[in-house]
């Protein structure tokens, strides 16, 4: 096995003698990279973020911002990364000399007063300025239409925001700043042209990523492994049953970095072939669980429209650059937001071990806190969503924050409404019980009656005392169910609002 290495701005070094559970942060730092900064090592503040190559959905090599508090650098065997350090264009003797246009943009235009957050919304700007199609949205506000006279920028139905040169905003979600009050931050991101056709990073993209290295690396009696195929990976979960399964680590590097967590054996399955595809047949569409969200959001484009609504609103892009729904799903967490969705979407789970596969409905899946009908050395290997898909769909989050949090409440639903009659209503529920729940005596209360206001409000009660929730910090149960019954509310106004003439 070839000694785990990492290239970091063009240079090789080996991982090692880095403890197997290191953050990618904390390996950069020890070397001097120091733009790289730690704020709240939970990937809620963007002062980490990193540029890493990886398998590009218009090119060969997508450039992705991903946090660097989260990521072990293990995983990031065989890779190329790049940090604020890097942007630059160095002199003779290696020192940064021409600032690259997003550093300049952000220096001319104010963008940066402390400087602790500046490197990192650099590295998520520039992720975004080497976005293949980002220019395709040029002169267009919201990517759909041509843009204001005025000049102002208005949010599409997503919440999704587009400058004058394609540049979408949301790129930035994951990154805060306390000084700026992020304007001049946007001036700047909105000011960035094209890449030069001598654009190292830009050329970059047309060759292929570094393919996903097999990687044993072990450290003082600890190991980060990652097997090259499902089949040698199940065998691997049969003999070590205490392994932690981790794909972007977005959930296990806030348990290292928070909780002080630490494992004598960590999986990687991210990289696997088998859990990276994405296929639409006649009767599903096949999503595999190691796909990122980004990922699944782009290469679906808006295929399946309640993932597409559920995308903007799960964390931050700098989360979803690693995220994983298989990872969403193995928490088994109650408050998470991809299992109401597909609750709604009647989704299954393909779980697959050293005997095989089976296939699991959602439904099914959850057992009580936390818990699953998973078995020891069983992972999640795809999600099949069935098709015809229900025309009415609607994803409502209720949390304190719009972007980058947690759910108080999360309702997604799915109707099919044929004559004015519902025909068929699948309705998921998430932060309202100890797992993910259908609302299935709410779908019971609208099948087969006449979709109209009296419906609503009588299935909007029924809503309202479904599972079982509870007070806490992020709302109280009262309020939860408040908000369940007037989520479906909100879902009847918007489906027989007027049509503006």
């Amino acid at each position: 096995m070839v000694a785990a290495r990492i290239t970091v701005n063009g240079k090789e070094t080996r991982i090692s003698p880095a403890p197997a559970h290191t953050t990618v942060l904390d390996f950069l730092r020890e070397r001097g990279l120091t733009g790289t900064k730690e704020g709240c090592a939970e990937g809620e503040c963007g002062a980490c973020s990193v540029l890493v190559a990886r398998p590009g959905v218009d090119k060969p090599t997508d450039w992705v911002a991903v946090n660097a508090c989260l990521v072990p650098v293990a995983a990031l065997d065989g890779q190329e990364v790049v940090t604020s350090e890097g942007l630059a264009t160095a002199d003779a003797s290696g020192t940064p000399a021409v600032l690259h246009p997003v550093q300049e943009e952000m220096a001319v235009r104010g963008g940066s007063q402390c400087g602790f957050c500046t490197p990192g919304f650099v590295c998520s700007m520039a992720s975004e300025y080497y976005r293949p199609d980002r220019c395709a949205h040029a002169g267009q506000a919201d990517g759909s239409g041509p843009a204001p006279a005025d000049g102002s920028v208005p949010a599409d139905a997503s919440g999704s925001e587009h400058g004058p040169n394609g540049f979408d905003l949301h790129a930035l979600s994951g990154n805060l700043c306390r000084c700026t009050g992020y304007r001049p931050i946007r001036d700047a991101a909105y000011a960035l042209g094209t890449p030069a056709e001598d654009d190292p990073l830009a050329l970059r993209r047309d060759q292929s990523p570094p393919e996903a290295a097999a990687t044993a690396y072990t450290q003082d009696d600890s190991a980060f492994l990652r097997p090259g195929t499902l089949a040698d990976t199940v065998r691997l979960l049969r003999e070590r049953p205490d392994a932690v399964v981790v794909a972007g680590s977005t959930d296990w590097g806030v348990e290292v970095n928070i909780r002080s967590r630490r494992a004598n054996c960590v999986v990687a399955v991210d990289r696997l072939p088998e859990l990276r595809t994405l296929q639409v047949g006649s009767e599903h569409i096949e999503i595999g669980a190691a796909q990122t969200l980004t990922e699944i959001e782009r290469r679906l484009d808006g295929a399946v429209p309640l993932l597409a609504e559920l995308f903007p609103q799960f964390a931050s892009r700098l989360i979803r650059n690693s995220a994983t729904l298989g990872g969403n799903l193995g928490t088994g967490s109650p408050i998470g937001d991809s299992p109401p969705v597909l609750l709604a979407l009647e989704a299954s789970l393909v779980l697959a071990d050293a005997d095989g596969e089976r296939e699991v409905p959602l439904c099914d899946y959850f057992t009580g806190y936390r818990q699953s009908v998973r078995r020891p050395g069983e992972l999640i290997r795809a999600v099949r969503v069935p098709l015809p898909l229900s025309p009415v769909t609607a994803f409502h989050k209720i949390a304190k924050r719009r972007f980058d949090d947690i759910s108080s409440v999360a309702v997604a639903f799915a109707l099919d409404i044929e004559d004015g009659t519902v025909r068929k209503a699948r309705i998921g529920l998430g932060g309202v019980a100890a797992t993910p729940i259908r609302a299935l005596a709410t779908e019971a209360a609208l099948e087969g009656e006449p979709w109209t206001g009296r419906t609503a409000e009588a299935a909007a009660r029924v809503l309202r005392a479904e599972g079982t929730p509870m007070d806490d910090h992020r709302a109280s149960a009262a309020y939860r169910s408040a908000m369940l019954g007037q989520s479906l509310l909100k879902l009847y106004a918007r489906t027989t609002e007027a049509v503006p003439s």
